[in-house]
């Protein structure tokens, strides 16, 4: 009796012999042994490093063609299944696990067979003939794992930063917003997580907004070092077998398919060898994690409370936050932030880690390079996105809070020690501690200034600025 579950199957062979492979797959032989060889994680390649490989593949069919290397028909069938696979189209034929053989070369098999395949079918022959296109032969002219991997790896992560540029501009902007209309809100200053000077709610804000920005330019700068391509390097950056005009046709061809600014390698060796330009880009998304949990932290130690915490500001509540106690809400938005954050610094030591183990003329970890580096521009850029939309932008500030909390600090002794020393201003804050009574009353009650010298010269607005608060009253020292 016949097992009707099993699918219908092809045989296939490649240099280590037969191999089965089902029917209906594009993809060939050597794919199918990566998908045996390779069930670590159960997750697919990112779709836009198979988009960058195969406008890769297509850029070389187009340039192998205007180099007579490659005839019309093999050059416009491949073509054509490059933009069958570009419109979105056979995605579900690229199955090699985001862990697998060094360099890549799965995932550059797994490319060269579909596309054989389906252009193999647009002229008219079945899957797994191989005939007229060849995937190494004809998909793979002029080409190398060696110099594919690395320069699709670039244009994927050019294409997925250019995703997660407007998230991370969007939360900048909502920062920016509520520096505006938190301005006139004067609150206590902390340093050392202790009561420091006056300073306004605004400027905080407008402060995250600021490193915000600053940190998506430095991550744009980064990215420049992806602009340089080895491809036509081939095997081992010698560009062996490859035709001499190919890597200038064919960077020239990347630039037009893609849009970005590619330019080829000056020394295809050392770009073959080095794949430093992953780390610096990993590295300033680092930055930006490191940036965003500070911030993360704010957010969550001024919306402490309600009752026994800061409470300076309100996030908006998005979801219960216990499962025992009624009522409570939490800052998760901030918390999975933190969290997201936490990963894009352990993606980067993974990346750090893995540019570091190149050995004489190639890096075979690139696959854990783009893996990582892919991750964390997914995961920041749907943070970012979703914490701005659900909390950044709902931000609201508590200013009676705000008000009491400064009035009562013993940070507004600082603008004191001009007119009465630090000596006597330190004496102020022990007596202000002690009583719990405000810092102006003290100073009025031990005589040490005039009520209306105390009030200029403690208008928490005026500390909020450079300057001598209160200029133009009796000094240390003065008449």
């Amino acid at each position: 009796m016949s097992d009707t579950s099993r699918p219908t199957m092809r045989l296939e062979k490649d240099s280590l012999g037969e191999l089965e492979v089902p029917a209906d797959a594009l993809y060939g032989v050597q794919t199918q042994r990566g998908i045996h060889n390779f069930p670590i994680t159960g997750w697919l390649p990112h779709p836009l490093l198979v988009a960058a490989t195969v406008t890769v593949k297509k850029a070389a069919a187009l340039t192998n063609r205007q180099l007579g290397q490659l005839d019309d028909e093999r050059s416009q069938a491949i073509v054509q299944a490059a933009d069958e696979v570009l419109a979105g189209q056979h995605h579900d034929q690229w199955r090699i696990d985001p862990f697998q053989a060094g360099a890549g070369t799965s995932h550059n098999m797994n490319t060269n067979e579909v596309l054989a395949n389906r252009a193999n079918e647009i002229l008219g022959r079945p899957r797994g003939s191989y005939q007229p296109v060849n995937p190494n032969d004809h998909v793979n002219m002029a080409q190398s794992t060696n110099d594919v991997f690395p320069t699709s790896m670039r244009i994927a992560t050019l294409m997925n930063l250019e995703l997660f540029y407007p998230a991370i501009t969007m939360m900048a902007e909502a920062y920016a917003d509520k520096g505006r209309e938190f301005d006139h809100i004067i609150k206590s200053g902390r340093t050392h997580m202790q009561d420091a000077v006056p300073i306004r709610l605004g400027q905080e804000f407008t402060a995250y907004s600021r490193v915000l920005f600053k940190m998506r330019d430095k991550i744009k700068r980064a990215a420049e070092s992806l602009l340089e391509l080895n491809i036509g390097a081939t095997a081992a950056g010698t560009g062996l077998n490859s035709d001499p005009r190919y890597q200038q046709t064919m960077v020239a061809t990347l630039r037009e398919l893609t849009g970005f600014p590619l330019q080829p390698a000056e020394h295809l060796v050392e770009m073959t060898q080095s794949q430093y330009a992953m780390a610096e880009v990993s590295a300033a998304l680092r930055g930006l994690a490191l940036e965003l949990i500070r911030i993360s932290h704010d957010m969550r130690f001024m919306s402490s409370g309600p009752q026994t915490g800061i409470m300076e500001i309100v996030l908006p509540p998005v979801q219960p936050g216990s499962s025992i106690m009624p009522g409570k809400v939490n800052p998760v938005m901030f918390e999975m932030l933190t969290m997201v954050c936490n990963q894009v610094i352990g993606n980067d030591t993974a990346v750090a880690l893995a540019v570091s183990e190149g050995q004489l003329e190639l890096n075979v970890m690139m696959p854990q390079m783009a893996f990582s580096t892919m991750m964390s521009i997914d995961i920041l850029k749907n943070a970012l996105r979703v914490v701005t939309e659900f909390n950044v932008r709902g931000i609201t500030a508590n200013e009676e809070r705000a008000r009491y909390m400064v009035a009562h600090s013993m940070g507004l002794a600082t603008a004191l020690n001009p007119y009465i020393g630090y000596a006597a201003a330190a004496t102020v804050v022990k007596e202000a501690l002690k009583t719990g009574k405000p810092i102006r009353d003290v100073v009025i009650e031990q005589g040490l200034l005039p009520a209306e010298e105390v009030d200029r010269i403690l208008d928490p607005r005026t500390m909020t600025e450079p300057g001598i608060p209160g200029k133009g009253a009796r000094a240390v020292g003065g008449g």
